[in-house]
């Protein structure tokens, strides 16, 4: 602990125990940062501040958000929520939905989601900017572990999403969502691209005319 003792190392993976991770993300000098714990290590991180990735996560949102909407598949979101395994694990993506029959499983007045009552969110969204090989490795590991249903990475500086169904604690690449049926994610790539010459409200708007076929 002599090490995160002199210096909190962040955008890392320190080795920690749970409760000196508890300790970490409780300081209100972390209020606003991001925690991820597995396997006695731990990573704190700070929140993104940049144009790239705030504007990719609005997208993103609207996106699924939209779809799911236009299709009638019932879901709800959670923007930056906690989901813990006590003494186990604990992850702060930057968005998680849950889908279909567990669209509605967790209560108002839940703040952090305790993973051994509720199950954990069919679906994850982490917006890479700056931290892409973390998102494709130990995030990665760390929801198989956590049984989501599906991962995706956002990589912001290559205009792309990496679409990951989860399932007997491993993942493999997918081109169509399973969660969200039907949802192209090549249409998703197309979308972000398009946000790189125009408005969000014009992408959104074919968005909508490509949902509604």
């Amino acid at each position: 602990m002599n090490e995160l003792q002199t210096k909190i190392l962040t955008d890392t993976w320190v080795a920690a125990s749970w409760d000196e991770y508890i300790k970490v993300i409780e300081n209100p000098a972390y209020a606003k940062a991001k925690g991820y714990y597995q396997h006695g290590r731990m990573r704190i991180e700070m929140p993104p501040v940049g144009n790239d990735h705030s504007r990719d996560h609005t997208v993103v949102i609207t996106a699924a958000s939209l779809f799911a909407a236009i299709k009638g598949i019932p879901m709800n979101g959670n923007d930056n929520c906690t989901y813990r395994k006590t003494g186990y694990s604990e992850v702060q993506p930057d968005v998680s939905y849950y889908i279909g029959e567990n669209a509605n499983v967790i209560p108002y007045g839940t703040s952090i989601i305790n993973l051994d009552i509720y199950p954990p969110p069919s679906l994850v969204i982490e917006i890479a900017n700056t931290s892409l090989a973390d998102d494709k490795g130990e995030k990665r590991l760390l929801y198989e572990d956590l049984g989501v249903a599906e991962y995706w990475i956002m990589d912001v500086q290559n205009v792309q999403i990496m679409a990951f169904a989860i399932a007997d604690g491993g993942s493999k690449r997918i081109t169509q969502s399973l969660v969200l049926p039907k949802l192209e994610i090549s249409l998703l790539n197309e979308a972000f691209h398009k946000t790189r010459q125009t408005d969000q409200s014009q992408v959104i708007a074919w968005l909508l005319t490509q949902f509604q076929q």
